[in-house]
C-alpha cells in the first residue's frame, strides 16, 4: 500500500471547530440520489417553478437546526435531507460581503456617515439558482465591475477575482461542511500557491472557517470568499453528499474496517496516534466514550442548543480595536474604528446578532484603554477625536437596546454589562466636563428638572442613556398602531376634542422627549424596520408641528410684554442640534433615505469619491395631502430643529459639538435640490420661525445666552434669495444678533477673532466657541453684502446691523476688505455704493482700535487710505479733517497725510490745481496739529509736509524749537537737525544740534554709543560754520561727552581745515589750522586730557592680565593727545610716574608701561 500513499494534507485542512453533535442514527435512505448530486440539471428543470419540496426545505433550512428535524420526524427521506442540506448554505452574497469588507451598501440605503473607503456596493436583482428549480428572486449578487482602487484590495473584491479567473477547484459539500482549494496566481514576487479552505455552516449562516493561508483578520480571507461565492453562484457544479454519518451507516463491517485502515494509511502521521487512542477507549468498557450513545459528526450541522450566528473572530476584533486605540489620533485610527462602528450598524440592519456581540467586544477594549486612567489622574479631558468615538459608541448602545424584537434576557444581559462599565472609575462622563449634566433620556419635559443643583444629580456616564433606554418598551397599543399601519387615524367624531394621541386632522401623535422619540426611529431603521421608522418619524413631525403652532399662539398673547422687555427667559435648555442622540440628523436621514435615487449602472469601487445624492418626492403613505412627501417632511423638521431657540451648553466639547453638528446638517440640506414644492416648504417654515417669538432662535426676542443662528441663517439666505429676496434678507438680518455680547461690548473692542477659549473668558467663561461664532456672524454679513451689491437701501440696512452687532475690530476689518474687493472688480467699474459701505466699516475699525493695541493697525490705516482714495477726493478730505477721531498723530503724519500727498495719489484721482491745493492745505493743517500734540514723533513729518509752504514750515519749525527743551530726545533733535541741513538751513540745523547736545551724556566707557556719529556730525557742522559756532558747541561737548576716545577724535577733526561754510553767504574759510592752545580748542584739549586720566584710573581698578595689551595701546593714544599741549610731554611723563607709584602692585603691567613709555 506504500505506493498508494499521498502526501498528508495541510494541518489547517482539518475540519473547522464546528459543533460535533452526537449522531445516533441516520435517516433511512429514500429512492435515488436526489437533485444536486449530478453535475447539472436540464434546461426544463431550470425554467420550471420552484417545487413544494424546495419551498419547504428552504424554510426549514433557514429556521430549524437539523437535529430538531431529526428529533421531530422518525423517518426523513433522503431527497428531503438533500434539499435541506442544499438550502442550508447562505444564499445572499451581501452577507458574504458584510463579513469580508468594511462596508456593504445596497442601492437605496444610506450608508453610515462614518463609513470609510473600501465600500462594496451590492445590487439587488434576480439570480438563476440551479438546484432550486428556477429563478429565485431575493438572492443578492454583487457586481464585479469597478476600476482598481482602494476597494480592489478588500478580501471580497479579491475573492471575486479569484472566482472569475477559475481559481476555485475540488469543491465538495458533505452535509453541512464545504471544502475546496483556491489557487493564488503567480506574481512577479510570489509563486503560485494553492490554499485549502473548509467552511461549516448552519441555517444559512457560516459558523466557522479555516484556510491554510494563515491570514487572520476581522474579515474572511479572499479564499473563503471565493469558495463561498462559488457555492452560491455555481451550486450545480458542487458535489453534494449527505453527512458522513449517513454514509458510514450504509457500510458493513468490512467496508468500515477498510475505510478506517485506508484513512490511517493516507494520513498516518496525523491521525495514527489519535486513532490508537480512540481504539483503546472504545475497547475499554468503562471508558467515557462508551458512556455516550452515538458519535460526533462535524458534517451533521449544529445542535439545538448551539447559538446560530455567523462566524466572527472575537480575538481579532479585540486586537484590532486595541491596536487602533493605541495609535491615538494618528494613521487614520479613528477612521478605522468608525468603520467598525459602521460595520456594527450594518449587522444590526441585517438583524445579525453579531452586531451587539461586536459592539460588546469594541466597548471592552475602549474601557481597557490605558489613557482613560491617565486622563482621570491628570484631570484633563480626552482628545476631541476620542470623545467623538465615545459618542458614537454611546449612540450605538442606545440603538442596540432599543431593538424592538430583542429578547428580555438579552436586554438584561446588556443592562448588567453597561451598569458594570458605568460603575468603573475610568468610565467617561456623558458631558465630558464634569459640569451640568444633560437631562434624562426618558424625561419628556427636560426643562422641569434642570433647575436642580447639578451636585445633587447622580453621576451620568456615556452609558447612562443606554441604561435608561432599557426601560423603554414597544408594547404600547398606540405606538404599535403607529408603526404598524400607514392609515392609523382617530375616528372623525373625536377630532374636535382635545387629544394627546391625535392632531385635529386625526393623524397620530407621539408625545415623548424628542431625542428619545428619535432614538426609537433610529433603532427601527438601524434594525431593518425602515417602513416602521418612517411611520414613527411622521408621527413625531406631526407632534412638532402641533407644538410649534401652540407656541406661536402663546407668543401672540405675550408679544406686547416681551417686546417691551426686549429679552426673554424662555428657552430650551436641551438643544436638538449637537445632542448626543442627534435627533434632527436621524429624522432627516430616515426620511430622505426612502427618497434617494441611486444609479444602478454606477458601481462604488471604494475609492471614496463623493457623489451628490439625487432625491425625488415619495408621497407620505396614508397622507390626505397629495403635495406632502417624505422629502418635504425632512426639510421641514430639519428647519424646525435648526431654528429651535436653545441655550448654549456648558463645556468646550459640548459647544464644539453644537457647531460641528450644525455644519453637518447644513451640508445635508445643501445637497437637496430645491424645487417649487421644497421652496414653498422653506418659505413657510422660515416665516414661522420669524414669528415664533421666544420659541425660535429667529424670533423677535431671544434669551441672552441662546445659541446664535448665523450658520443656519446663512443657508436660509442663500436658499431663499433666488425665490424670495425680501424674506431672505429679513431672516439674515434678524440672525445677525449675538445677544451675549450686546450688553457690554458696544463700547469695547474685543480685538482679534478667538479660536478655542475666548480671550474674554472672565466676562463670558462658558462661551468657549465665541471666536468661531463671531466668524460665522462675519461670514453671514459678508454673504449679505455680496448679494446686495448695487442696492443702496439694502446695503445701508446691512451696514447698520453690522455696526450694531459685530464687536470684533478684526472681523469688521475683514468685512470691509471683502466689500472693497467685491466693489472693485478688475474687469468693470467700481460699485460706489458698496465702496461707501467698505469705507464706513473701515472708519468704524479705526475708531474701535484707536486706543487699543492691535498688531494689524498699520495695515488697517494703509487700507483705509486706499479705500478712501477709491471713493474720491471728498473722502480723503474728510479723513484728514477728522484725523483725531481715527488715527494717532504719528499715523496721521507718517502714513495718512504722506500717502494722500504722494504723486501716485494725485495721478490716481486726476486732480486739478485747486483740488490739489485743497488737499495739500488739509494735509498741512493736519501736520501742524499733530506736531503740536506729539512733537517727538510728528515734528519731522510735519516739517516734510509743510516744506513747500513758507508760513506753515516756519510754524512747524517753531513748534520743534518750543518742544526741544521739554519732551524731545537728543536722537529726535539730531534727526531733525540733519534734515534741516539737508534742506539748506545750516544755522537752524546748528541750533537744533546744540539743543540735542545739551540733552546728551556719554560716559567714559561708552565708546560705541550710537550717538557718537551725531556728535561728530554736530561738531563738523559747527566747525564749518565758523569759530563762533565752534566756540558755542565745545562747552556743550565738554559737558555731555566724557569718553576720552570720542573727545580725542573730535579734537583731531577740529585741528584740521574746516570742511566749508555750509553755503552761508558772506562767509569764507581762511584755510588756517586752529591752534589747540588757544580758544576755543584749549577747553576741549584740557577736557580730553582729563578724560584720559580719569578713564585710565577707572580701567586700572578692575583690569585683568588679558587686557594689559589693550591698555598699553590706550595709553599710546592718550600720549598722542597729551603731546598736543605745549607741555604735553611733561604732563604725560608725570602721569606715567604717578601710575607707577599708585599701581606698583601690578608689577607685570607696570613693567610693560616702563618698556613702552620709559
Amino acid at each position: 500500500m506504500a505506493e498508494g500513499r499521498r502526501d498528508p494534507p495541510h494541518p489547517l485542512l482539518s475540519l473547522p471547530p464546528a459543533s460535533k453533535r452526537p449522531c445516533l442514527r441516520p435517516a433511512p435512505r429514500g429512492p435515488g440520489p436526489g437533485p444536486g448530486y449530478s453535475s447539472g440539471l436540464t434546461s426544463y428543470r431550470q425554467r420550471s417553478p420552484e417545487s413544494l419540496l424546495d419551498c419547504a426545505a428552504k424554510a426549514v433550512a433557514e429556521k430549524w437546526a437539523f437535529e430538531r428535524v431529526e428529533e421531530r420526524f422518525e423517518r426523513i427521506p433522503e431527497p428531503v435531507q438533500r434539499r435541506i442540506v442544499y438550502w442550508s448554505f447562505p444564499r445572499n452574497e451581501k452577507e458574504i460581503c458584510m463579513y469580508s469588507s468594511f462596508q456593504c451598501r445596497v442601492f437605496g440605503e444610506e450608508g453610515p456617515s462614518t463609513a470609510t473607503t473600501g465600500a462594496v456596493v451590492v445590487g439587488v436583482g434576480p439570480t438563476t439558482t440551479a438546484g432550486g428549480g428556477g429563478t429565485t428572486t431575493g438572492t443578492t449578487t454583487v457586481g464585479t465591475t469597478g476600476g482598481v482602487g482602494t476597494g480592489d484590495a478588500l478580501p471580497f473584491r479579491r475573492g471575486i477575482r479569484l472566482l472569475d479567473t477559475g481559481c476555485v477547484e475540488n469543491v465538495l459539500q458533505v452535509g453541512f461542511h464545504l471544502s475546496g482549494t483556491v489557487t493564488e496566481p503567480a506574481t512577479t514576487l510570489d509563486p503560485e500557491v494553492t490554499h485549502k479552505v473548509a467552511i461549516s455552516f448552519d441555517r444559512c449562516k457560516i459558523t466557522s472557517v479555516t484556510c491554510s493561508c494563515g491570514d487572520r483578520d476581522i474579515f474572511y480571507c479572499a479564499h473563503v470568499v471565493a469558495l463561498s461565492l462559488y457555492r452560491i453562484r455555481k451550486p450545480e457544479q458542487v458535489k453534494l453528499r449527505l453527512p458522513i454519518s449517513e454514509t458510514l451507516f450504509q457500510m458493513n463491517r468490512d467496508q468500515l474496517q477498510k475505510l478506517v485502515q485506508y484513512l490511517i494509511t493516507a494520513h498516518h502521521t496525523e491521525v495514527l496516534p489519535t486513532a490508537q487512542k480512540l481504539a483503546d477507549e472504545i475497547l475499554s468498557s468503562n471508558s467515557e466514550i462508551n458512556q455516550v450513545h452515538g458519535a460526533p459528526d462535524p458534517t451533521a450541522g449544529a445542535s439545538i442548543d448551539d447559538d446560530n450566528c455567523w462566524h466572527l473572530d472575537e480575538d481579532q476584533v479585540r486586537e484590532q480595536v486595541k491596536h487602533f486605540l493605541s495609535q491615538g489620533g494618528y494613521y487614520g485610527s479613528g477612521k478605522q474604528i468608525n468603520s467598525m462602528f459602521a460595520k456594527v450598524r450594518e449587522m444590526l440592519r441585517m438583524r445579525d446578532s453579531n452586531g451587539a456581540r461586536m459592539l460588546t467586544l469594541i466597548t471592552e477594549q475602549f474601557m481597557a484603554d490605558p489613557r482613560l486612567s491617565l486622563w482621570r489622574q491628570q484631570g484633563a479631558g480626552m482628545t476631541d477625536k476620542c470623545r467623538q468615538l465615545w459618542d458614537e459608541l454611546s449612540a450605538l448602545w442606545v440603538c442596540v437596546v432599543l431593538n424592538p424584537h430583542c429578547k428580555s434576557e438579552e436586554k438584561s444581559s446588556w443592562l448588567m454589562q453597561m451598569k458594570k462599565w458605568s460603575d468603573m472609575d475610568v468610565c467617561p462622563l456623558e458631558d465630558g466636563n464634569y459640569g451640568r449634566e444633560l437631562p434624562n433620556i426618558t424625561n419628556a419635559l427636560p426643562q422641569s428638572n434642570l433647575a436642580q443643583d447639578s451636585l445633587s444629580r447622580p453621576r451620568r456616564t456615556v452609558f447612562s442613556r443606554a441604561v435608561e433606554a432599557c426601560n423603554l418598551h414597544w408594547q404600547g397599543s398606540h405606538l404599535q398602531r403607529i408603526i404598524s399601519s400607514d392609515y392609523y387615524m382617530s375616528p372623525s367624531y373625536q377630532r374636535d376634542e382635545e387629544s394627546l394621541l391625535f392632531n385635529p386632522q386625526g393623524l397620530p401623535l407621539w408625545l415623548d422627549h424628542v431625542p428619545t422619540a428619535c432614538a426609537r426611529v433610529d433603532a427601527l431603521r438601524s434594525h431593518g424596520y425602515s417602513r416602521e421608522a418612517l411611520r414613527l418619524a411622521v408621527a413625531i413631525i406631526n407632534t412638532l408641528r402641533l407644538l410649534q403652532q401652540r407656541e406661536m399662539d402663546i407668543y401672540r398673547h405675550q408679544k406686547k410684554d416681551l417686546l417691551q422687555r426686549g429679552v426673554t427667559t424662555t428657552t430650551n435648555l436641551e438643544g436638538w442640534v449637537g445632542h448626543p442622540l442627534d435627533p434632527i440628523g436621524c429624522l432627516f436621514t430616515t426620511l430622505t433615505e426612502t427618497c434617494r435615487v441611486d444609479d444602478d449602472s454606477t458601481m462604488d469601487t471604494g475609492e471614496g469619491e463623493h457623489r451628490r445624492p439625487v432625491y425625488h418626492h415619495v408621497p407620505v403613505w396614508g397622507s390626505h395631502d397629495g403635495g406632502e412627501s417624505y422629502l418635504t417632511l425632512a426639510l421641514e423638521v430639519t428647519l424646525m430643529g435648526m431654528g429651535q431657540q436653545r441655550i448654549m451648553p456648558e463645556g468646550l466639547y459640548a459647544q464644539e459639538k453644537v457647531c460641528r453638528n450644525e455644519e453637518q446638517i447644513v451640508t445635508k440640506l445643501q445637497e437637496l435640490e430645491l424645487d417649487n414644492v421644497l421652496v414653498q416648504t422653506l418659505r413657510r417654515q422660515a416665516i414661522q420661525l420669524l414669528e415664533a417669538g421666544p420659541f425660535s432662535g429667529l424670533g423677535e426676542v431671544t434669551h441672552r445666552e441662546s445659541v446664535p443662528m448665523h450658520t443656519f441663517a446663512k443657508y436660509l439666505f442663500s436658499a431663499l434669495l433666488p425665490h424670495d429676496a425680501d424674506l431672505a434678507y429679513k431672516v439674515a438680518l434678524r440672525a445677525m444678533r449675538l445677544p451675549v455680547l450686546e450688553s457690554s461690548a458696544a463700547s469695547v473692542d474685543i480685538g482679534q477673532p478667538r479660536h478655542g477659549i475666548s480671550i474674554i473668558t472672565n466676562r463670558y467663561p462658558r462661551w468657549f466657541t465665541l471666536g468661531h461664532l463671531e466668524t460665522q456672524q462675519c461670514e453671514l454679513a459678508s454673504t449679505m453684502l455680496t448679494a446686495a451689491k448695487g442696492d443702496m437701501l439694502r446695503l445701508r440696512t446691512i451696514l447698520e446691523v453690522i455696526q450694531k452687532n459685530i464687536h470684533s475690530s478684526s472681523l469688521i476689518f475683514k468685512l470691509a476688505q471683502d466689500a472693497f474687493k467685491i466693489a472693485t472688480p478688475a474687469d468693470s467699474p467700481p460699485d460706489i455704493t458698496l465702496l461707501n459701505v467698505a469705507l464706513e466699516l473701515g472708519l468704524q475699525v479705526m475708531r474701535m482700535t484707536l486706543s487699543t493695541l492691535n498688531w494689524r493697525r498699520r495695515e488697517m490705516v494703509r487700507w483705509l487710505v486706499t479705500c478712501a482714495t477709491e471713493v474720491g477726493l471728498r473722502a480723503l478730505v474728510s479723513i484728514l479733517q477728522s484725523w483725531y477721531t481715527l488715527f494717532t498723530p504719528t499715523e496721521s503724519t507718517s502714513i495718512v497725510a504722506a500717502t494722500v500727498m504722494s504723486h501716485n495719489t494725485i495721478l490716481r484721482l486726476s486732480l486739478d490745481y485747486n483740488q490739489r491745493e485743497e488737499l495739500a492745505s488739509c494735509a498741512r493743517t493736519l501736520a501742524l496739529q499733530c506736531a503740536m500734540k506729539d512733537p517727538q514723533n510728528c515734528a519731522l513729518s510735519a516739517l516734510t509736509l509743510c516744506e513747500k509752504d513758507h508760513i506753515t514750515f516756519e510754524t512747524a519749525y517753531q513748534i520743534v524749537i518750543d518742544a526741544a527743551s521739554t519732551g524731545m530726545t537728543y536722537s529726535q533733535l539730531f534727526t531733525i537737525a540733519r534734515y534741516m541741513e539737508h534742506r539748506g538751513y545750516p544755522l537752524r540745523s546748528f541750533k537744533l544740534a546744540s539743543l540735542a547736545m545739551s540733552h546728551l551724556n556719554l560716559a567714559y566707557n561708552q565708546d560705541t554709543h550710537p550717538a557718537i556719529n551725531d556728535v561728530l556730525w554736530a561738531c563738523s557742522l559747527s566747525h564749518s560754520l565758523g569759530k563762533n559756532e565752534l566756540a558755542a558747541i565745545i562747552p556743550l561737548v565738554v559737558k555731555g561727552v566724557h569718553c576720552a576716545t570720542v573727545l580725542s577724535d573730535i579734537l583731531r577733526r577740529c585741528t584740521m581745515t574746516a570742511p566749508g561754510l555750509a553755503g552761508i553767504p558772506g562767509r569764507r574759510n581762511s584755510g588756517k589750522l586752529m591752534a589747540t592752545d588757544k580758544a576755543p580748542l584749549r577747553q576741549l584739549l584740557d577736557a580730553t586730557i582729563s578724560a584720559y586720566i580719569n578713564t585710565t584710573h577707572s580701567r586700572l581698578t578692575h583690569i585683568s592680565p588679558r587686557h594689559y595689551g589693550e591698555f598699553i595701546e590706550f595709553l599710546s593714544k592718550a600720549r598722542e593727545t597729551f603731546l598736543l599741549a605745549q607741555d604735553g610731554h611733561i604732563q604725560f611723563g608725570q602721569f606715567i610716574d604717578n601710575l607707577k607709584q599708585i599701581y606698583k602692585g601690578k608689577k607685570k603691567l607696570m613693567m610693560l608701561v616702563r618698556e613702552r613709555f620709559g
